[in-house]
Parts: C-alpha cells; structure tokens; sequence
C-alpha cells in the first residue's frame, strides 16, 4: 500500500509539473465568448452615455429645460455610476461577478426603452439615474470578469477591445443619432429607445459565462474553479488554488486604504479621474464647445471628434502591449494636455486647426482608455479588485458628472476657452501624479498578485526604454 503510495505521488507531481499554468493558457474559443459577452456590454454602456448628449439638444425644447436641467440630465448618468459601482465592487467581491454580469444588461434594456414615453425632466431624470446605476455595475463586473479569464498574453489586447467597444458604443450613437435627426421633433425620443437595443443582443450570451475561476478558488470552490477551468478552457490547464489565508474578507474598503495597497488604490482613483473628467466634458457636449470657440460647422466637427475617440481605441489597442503601461499612462496625459492647452490658449487658428486639435485629443485621451480596462484591474489581488475597480469608477464619475454639469454653465459665464483650461490643469494632476506613484504592472501574474508574492515598489523616473529604474 505505502509502495503503491509512493509510486504515486512522483507520476502526480510529473503530471501536475506538464499541466500549463491558469495564467500562461493558449486562448481558446471560450476565451473569445468572454470578450464578445463583456465587450458588448461595454458597447451598450457606450451607446447609452453617447445618445442622451444629442438627443438632450433635441428634447430640450419639448422638455422645457433650461441650462440646468441640460448639466442635471447629461450628469445622471454618471452620477448613477458612481452609486451603482461603488455599491457593487464590495457585492461582486463578496458573492461573485456572475449573477451581476448576467442580469444588468435586461434591465438596462427595459428602463432604455422606457425613456421613449417621458413627458417633462424629472422623469427623464430618474430614467438616467436608474441607467447609470446598472451601467456603474457592468462597469466593474465587465472588467473584472474578463480579467480574471484572460491569458497574460493576451491580457492587454483583449481586455483593450472594451475600450474600442465603448468608444464604438459612443461613436455609434453619435452616428444613429445624426440619421435620426432626418425624423423631426421627437426623433429624440427614438433615439434613446435605440440605446435598449444592443443590451438585448449581448443578453442571451452573458446567461451562459460562469462564475470566475479566480474567484471561486479565493473562496473556497477549487474543485468548482477547476470544473470550469477543465470543460471551458481546456483539461491541461492548472486550475488556480488560491491559500485561503491571502483572501481578503471583511473590510474590502478599509483594506484598499491600508498600507499595503493605497498607493495603488490612490493611483486608480486620480488617474481615472483625472482622464474622464476632460473625456465627458468635452465629449457630452463638444458641439456646443465648437460652435462657442466660433468653429463652423460643430455638429460635423462633432462627429470627427467622436470618429476620432473610435480611432484612438483600436491605436491603443495595438500599442498597448508594447510599451510599459506606466509609459502609456504618463504620455498620454502630456500629449493630451498639450492638445487642449493649445485650443484654450491660442486664438484666431484656423477652423482646420482646431478640428484636428480636438481630434488629436479624442484620439489620445480614448486611447489611454484602454488603460482603465487594462492597467487598472491589474493593480490589485482577486478578492480587491472588484472593490479597487469599483471605487475608481466611482471617484471618476464623481468627478466627470460634477464636470458635465458645470462645464456648460462655465462655457456661458466666462467662454470655452476658461473651460478648455481648466481641462489641462486636470490633465497636468493626472500627469504628475502618474510619474510619481504609478507602478508597472505589464508582466503582472494576477496569481502571484493574489499569493502575496508582487511586493509593492515606488517607480523611479522613466528611462528611455519605456521600463522604470
């Protein structure tokens, strides 16, 4: 029996050793149905924060609503983002990413098309409360999910392709609603009915990802984690087993803040904060800031700049596995600030000019987003990150429903140019604060990460290479 025993134990650990680890898999098909189930989530979210900045001018009118209404409505969205992904981070941490990831997208899709019946602002008001809540929880569990299924290989590419959906999304809704502009007064009404569509289309494929193998194995489900690892991607792959004394269970909030993680947390909340703040503003209402700078032409000039966020996603999708992520953060908020302090700056430039400008902002800024998809679910373990996530997006909604809602009260009061200004020096924060603070985390094992193994170190200044001393 004991020579049985031990003959074995060696011919397990020879076939445990050929196994290929969770984090070094090949891609695989199901790989793919993870992407297209969160990627068209992201496309939705997209959509939906896109449609309400033109439809809003249409609506106005029928709607009776002044500047303050159109600042209160085109930051409903995000305000319910910040509610709904805070309060969700804990909750997915705590009893999974699934049961959230597959329900929000029917719901978006029942309040979407409810919008088609408003009658004055304050319904209208409480629709895009309640949409931006359930966008809030897809904006965690889409990141988190897909990470924590995607090779390290592939990590950066796949999880981009969020980025070139949401900034598809938005393009997209900009286009329809410029078609829709042809069915006269209530075309706006059509138009955010159209936002329910693609949450119907991606719904039926959500129903069928399970829960995170990652996830399972930090609470205690390591035959379940290998269950889905073995039939979904493949029998030699080495299931995660995760040593229960790393998980983090209580306090998910007060743990992001200790010592051991709130660089990282404080890095993920102002570098978020600091790109979409300039992002919304510009974007929510970047024909009335073409048509104040006195640039002929707003509405097409608009549709170049959302054209040009498209663009920006899929270039950042192709580079960003080929610099430091710490590189790309940095840069891109240099390049961006540049673009925008030119605008605020300079006067009398040419119409053209100023088109390609705010192209070269929307480009760059959309594809630093790929950041937000990629850099921050990497800052930090399993059983933090839906929570790291979510406090992120909160503190960044926070701060672009604050901006959406003032920049069109500051583009009356003191002129675009006052409004484009105050852009820069969010950007400039965002820009030092990256130098400073941010780690590298290209290479990052998300099971090392989870093991306690990736010791947290201060990056020194960039070197040419693009890696850190």
């Amino acid at each position: 029996m004991t020579a049985a025993g031990n003959w074995r134990r060696p011919c397990e650990r020879s076939i445990d050793a050929a196994l290929t680890e969770y984090d070094d898999a090949p891609l695989a098909p199901f790989h793919l149905r993870v992407g297209i189930a969160s990627t068209g989530g992201v496309f939705a979210d997209g959509f939906g924060l896109g449609i309400i900045g033109i439809s809003l001018n249409l609506a106005a009118p029928q709607l009776h609503l002044n500047a303050i209404w159109l600042g209160l409505l085109g930051g409903a969205s995000l305000a319910g983002l910040f509610v709904g992904a805070l309060l969700t981070g804990p909750v997915a941490d705590r009893f999974g990413r699934r049961a959230i990831f597959a329900s929000n997208m029917p719901i978006v899709a029942a309040l979407s098309a409810l919008q088609f019946m408003v009658d004055d602002g304050v319904q209208l008001l409480l629709l895009r409360l309640a949409i931006g809540f359930l966008l809030g929880t897809d904006y965690v569990t889409s990141k988190t999910l897909l990470i924590e299924f995607v090779p390290r290989r592939y990590r950066g590419r796949i999880l981009g392709l969020l980025s070139v959906a949401w900034a598809g999304g938005y393009a997209c809704a900009y286009a329809v609603g410029f078609l829709m502009n042809a069915l006269g007064p209530g075309s706006w009404r059509w138009m955010l009915l159209a936002s329910a569509a693609p949450c119907l289309l991606i719904a039926p494929l959500r129903l069928t990802i399970p829960e995170s193998p990652l996830w399972l194995a930090n609470h205690g489900h390591a035959e379940r984690a290998a269950r889905v690892v073995h039939t979904r991607i493949g029998r030699h792959i080495r299931a995660p087993v995760i040593a229960p004394v790393t998980a983090v269970r209580p306090g998910r909030w007060r743990q992001l803040f200790s010592p051991r993680w709130r660089v990282r947390t404080s890095v993920a909340c102002i570098f978020f904060a600091c790109q979409v703040v300039p992002y919304f503003a510009v974007g929510t209402f970047v024909t009335q800031v073409m048509s104040a700078l006195h640039l002929k032409g707003g509405f097409v000039g608009g549709l170049i700049y959302n054209f040009s966020l498209f663009a920006g996603a899929i270039a950042g999708v192709l580079i960003v596995d080929r610099i430091s992520r710490r590189s790309f953060l940095i840069g891109s908020f240099v390049a961006a600030a540049i673009a925008m302090l030119i605008l605020s700056a300079a006067s009398n430039l040419a119409v053209g000019v100023m088109i390609v400008l705010f192209a070269i902002f929307a480009g760059v800024i959309s594809a630093a987003s790929n950041l937000v998809y990629v850099y921050l679910p990497e800052l930090f373990p399993t059983d933090l990150r839906a929570s790291g996530i979510g406090l992120a997006v909160a503190a960044s909604r926070f701060g672009s429903a604050a901006s959406t809602f003032v920049l069109p009260v500051i583009v009356a009061m003191y002129g675009a140019r006052t409004a484009l200004g105050a852009c820069v020096a969010v950007l400039a924060v965002g820009a030092a604060v990256c130098y400073r603070w941010a780690p590298e985390t290209r290479h990052l094992s998300l099971e090392a990460l989870d093991r306690g193994e990736v010791l947290e170190q201060r990056p020194g200044p960039l070197l040419p290479s693009g890696k850190t001393s």
